[in-house]
């Protein structure tokens, strides 16, 4: 690689303060530091105290959901074939999927480079490589039939509104992904929700999704309902596996569970907030199920138990990637756990609540994303409390 970095400082001066192009240079500096390593100290935030940078950290995030891309190819395929009543082996279900997937992906990529190229050209910062992290959280949580037109301005609009308002990486308040996904759902709804979006099958297919089967009726038991549907295999086991109709990433709690605990081993996701929302969405669906039991409630959903909770829609794979996403959470232990509890319980409420959107995880990690920094305020002021007791006393 040393043939490489002499053609990089050979046109380096060119770059430069000085150069031809140098309004250019935040385009070098994003090419060479991807490249190689560098050597210079962050000057604006987010900062890292620890022996790898900035860079690393995000590489190693996108390593945590590549087990979620490789499922949710071989899964689309294998929704297509069982669409179309055909068997086919795990390699063609693989190749069948991902080239459904690999268009979504090239286009959340150029969408998402443009904005942080043309962000850091006329701010004259360098390029953050977290918008490496927002483009490759973009295609997971999209159906696979999403227009490409439409993914090019969720994308855009997840970059521009969610982050780059706010000053960049580290300085936003909500997660970008999430805020293209919301923004998509909100402005584009027939492409979001409904059957016929989530298996990239013949014209006229449809299927709908698992939470949205109990969702659609009235006055029955969930799992009851669940294990009726004949069109997909809805047991809980099936579920947690990921074979499933649903966003290209987020069916498989299995390997959504094995990204979350890379993250949790390298020190990058905090396992606070993944346990505190499990709990947090365990204890709220026991209170629903009470609810609906003593009430009589003819609100299907409030049956739901928690253990499909867990396996359903994108809960797990929100917890993973989106509540642990460092810079929109909370930042304090305690804070963690309120954090962590309140998404959980907040993903029942809407779901059980609200018929028109049976999906809760995006706009309770997004509610959750605007109360963090008041909840990690609260907790700085109790600890300062009590140590002016102490040194009261």
């Amino acid at each position: 690689m040393k043939w490489l970095r002499n053609i990089l400082d050979k046109v380096e001066p060119v770059f430069k303060e000085g150069g031809k192009l140098e309004s250019l240079y935040p385009i070098y500096e994003a090419t060479d530091t991807i490249l190689f390593s560098t050597d210079k100290r962050t000057e604006s935030g987010p900062h890292i105290r620890d022996s790898i940078d900035i860079k690393r950290v995000m590489i190693l995030v996108v390593v945590a959901l590549i087990p979620c891309y490789i499922f949710g190819a071989l899964n689309i395929g294998f929704q297509i074939a069982n669409a179309l009543g055909e068997t086919l082996s795990w390699k063609e279900n693989l190749m069948n999927g991902g080239m459904k997937i690999m268009p979504i992906i090239a286009v959340t990529f150029a969408a998402g480079s443009f904005w942080e190229l043309l962000f850091s050209i006329v701010r004259k910062h360098p390029v953050s490589e977290g918008f490496l992290v927002t483009c490759a959280l973009i295609p997971l949580v999209m159906p696979v039939t999403v227009p490409l037109w439409q993914v090019a301005i969720s994308t855009s609009f997840g970059i521009v509104i969610g982050k780059e308002i706010f000053g960049g990486v580290g300085m936003n308040i909500f997660n970008p992904a999430l805020v293209a996904r919301a923004f998509l759902f909100f402005t584009y709804p027939a492409r979001i929700s409904g059957d016929k979006v989530w298996v990239a099958g013949p014209d006229g297919y449809s299927g709908a999704t698992a939470l949205a089967v109990p969702a659609a009726e009235v006055g029955k038991d969930a799992v009851s309902l669940l294990n009726s549907v004949t069109q997909f295999d809805y047991s809980w086991m099936n579920m947690f596996m990921g074979w499933v109709p649903g966003s290209i990433g987020e069916t498989s709690t299995l390997w959504c569970a094995v990204g979350a605990l890379f993250l949790v081993i390298t020190g990058l996701g905090s396992w606070r907030v993944i346990v505190g929302a499990i709990l947090g969405l365990t204890g709220m669906a026991f209170l629903t199920n009470f609810m609906a039991e003593i009430t009589g409630s003819t609100n299907t959903m409030l049956t739901l138990p928690a253990h499909y909770h867990l396996v359903m829609g994108g809960f797990a794979f929100g917890v993973a990637f989106m509540a642990t996403e460092p810079v929109t959470g909370a930042h304090t232990d305690k804070g963690r756990w309120v954090y962590g509890i309140f998404i959980g319980a907040l993903t029942v409420i809407i779901r059980s609540i609200n018929p028109a959107y049976p999906e809760g995880t995006m706009l309770a990690i997004l509610l959750m994303n605007a109360f963090s920094p008041l909840i990690d305020y609260f907790v700085i002021q109790g600890n300062i409390k009590r140590r002016m007791i102490r040194y009261a006393q």
